[in-house]
C-alpha cells in the first residue's frame, strides 16, 4: 500500500526497539525543536500494559471505573475493552490477550446479572460489535453467539414512532443516534457474515433513518437524538460523528453506493472542524461517558481510512489528524512511566476514567496500525 507522506507539527526522527522520554526545548509541539523517536508498538504495549495494570479487576474478571478506588462495573465501556483487546490481539496474536478476551466477556456477564442484555440498546450495541469483531478474529463461535443474542434483542427496540428508529433505552421516551448508527454498522457486518438479505435491509433501513432525522444535510453533522419534544441540536459529540461515519462506510463496502461514502466524508470532514476540535487536537468532553466519546470517532475515522477507498489526498488527511492527536497526547497528555491518558489530550492526570483511558489506548492502537500499513511514517 502507499505510503503517505504526513506532515505535522512534530518532527519525527525515526523509530527504535525502545521508547526514548522526549527532547523538548519548548513548552509544546510547534513552540519549539521538538525531536522523539515514535514506535508506536512499543507504546500500545505500553497502553495495553497499563491498561491492565490500573483498571483490570482481577477477581471479578471486569475493567474498573477508574484507577483510582472506584471498582464499580459499567457495562458500555467494558464492551469497548474487549474491542480494544481485539485491536491489541490483532496487533500481537498474544494468546494471552484472547484468554483475557474470554474472561472480560464473561465477567461483563456476572456483573450484569448473568445475561448480556440491558435496558440500552446503545450499550448492547456496543458489547455485539465487539463480539463480532472477536468472533472474525478468532473463529471463536461464543463471540458470535453472544453477538446473534444481543441483535435479536436489539431490533426489538425499532417501532414507527418519529418515523422509525431504535430508542436509546427499554422506556421507549426517546430515539437517537448512539441506538441506530451503531445498530446500522452491526447489521452490515452480521450481512457480510451470513449474506442474509433481512440484515442487509436492516442496515438500510436505520442508516435511512438516522440520516433523515439526525444529520445535517449541508455540513454533515450528526446531531444527538430526538423525543417528543424535538431534535437535540445542542449537543454536538465527536461519538455521534463517528458512529455516523462508520454506518456508512459499512454500507458503502456492501453496497458500493458512493452516497455513503460521500455522507461519510462529509461527516468526516466536519469533524476536523473548530465545532470538535482546538488547533487540529480533538477537545476535551469530559470523564464519565464523555471520555470514550474521542476514542468512538478515532475508531471510525480509521475505518474510513482503511477501508472506506478513499483518494490518497483524504487518506493522508485523515491519518495526518490522528497521527498528530496520537504525538500531542504522547507527549503532552500522558503521565509517564504510568501511562495515563488525560481527556485532555494537551495536559496531564495522576488519576482518570477507564472511559478516558480507553479513548486514549484507541488512539494510540489506530496509529499502531497505520504505521504497520506503512500510511504514516
Amino acid at each position: 500500500m502507499r505510503k503517505l507522506i504526513i506532515v505535522g507539527t512534530l518532527l519525527i526522527t525515526g523509530f527504535t526497539s525502545c521508547l526514548k522520554e522526549p527532547v523538548d526545548d519548548g513548552p509544546g509541539p510547534g513552540a519549539g525543536a521538538v525531536s522523539y523517536v515514535y514506535n508506536w508498538p512499543a507504546i500500545a504495549d505500553s497502553t495495553e500494559n497499563s491498561l491492565i495494570s490500573g483498571w483490570y479487576n482481577q477477581s471479578g474478571n471486569y475493567f474498573n471505573k477508574n484507577n483510582s478506588s472506584d471498582q464499580t462495573f459499567n457495562y458500555w465501556p467494558n464492551a469497548h475493552a474487549l474491542d480494544l483487546l481485539v485491536d491489541a490481539y490483532l496487533r500481537t496474536g498474544d494468546a494471552a490477550i484472547k484468554a483475557r478476551m474470554d474472561k472480560l466477556l464473561d465477567g461483563a456477564q456476572a456483573k450484569n446479572g448473568n445475561t448480556l442484555l440491558n435496558q440500552f440498546y446503545d450499550d448492547m450495541e456496543w458489547m455485539t460489535l465487539a463480539c463480532l469483531r472477536a468472533y472474525e478474529a478468532t473463529s471463536d463461535a461464543r463471540y458470535k453467539t453472544a453477538a446473534t443474542t444481543l441483535w435479536t434483542d436489539i431490533k426489538g427496540g425499532w417501532d414507527d414512532t418519529f418515523g422509525g428508529g431504535i430508542y436509546w433505552k427499554k422506556d421507549r421516551q426517546n430515539k437517537n443516534t448512539p441506538a441506530n448508527a451503531p445498530a446500522s454498522i452491526i447489521a452490515s457486518r452480521f450481512y457480510q457474515l451470513d449474506h442474509k438479505g433481512d440484515d442487509l435491509a436492516w442496515a438500510k433501513k436505520i442508516y435511512q433513518w438516522q440520516k433523515n432525522n439526525l444529520v445535517d444535510p449541508t455540513t454533515g453533522l450528526v446531531w444527538d437524538g430526538l423525543d417528543a419534544s424535538g431534535t437535540n441540536k445542542a449537543w454536538k459529540f465527536t461519538y455521534n460523528q463517528g458512529v455516523f461515519i462508520g454506518a456508512a462506510v459499512e454500507l458503502y463496502k456492501l453496497t458500493g453506493d458512493n452516497t455513503y461514502l460521500a455522507d461519510a466524508l462529509r461527516t468526516a470532514n466536519n469533524s476536523l472542524g473548530s465545532e470538535f476540535t482546538n488547533n487540529n487536537i480533538f477537545k476535551d468532553e469530559g470523564g464519565g461517558d464523555g471520555g470514550l466519546f474521542k476514542g468512538v470517532l478515532v475508531r471510525y475515522l480509521m475505518l474510513l481510512i482503511t477501508d472506506g477507498s478513499i483518494s490518497s489526498t483524504d487518506q493522508a488527511k485523515f491519518a495526518n489528524s490522528l497521527l498528530l492527536n496520537a504525538q500531542t497526547m504522547w507527549l503532552q497528555g500522558t503521565a509517564r512511566p504510568q501511562v495515563i491518558f488525560n481527556t485532555n489530550w494537551t495536559s496531564t492526570a495522576t488519576t482518570t476514567d477507564l472511559t478516558t483511558q480507553l479513548s486514549g489506548s484507541m488512539l494510540i492502537e489506530a496509529v499502531a496500525r497505520l504505521k504497520e500499513l506503512e500510511l504514516i511514517d
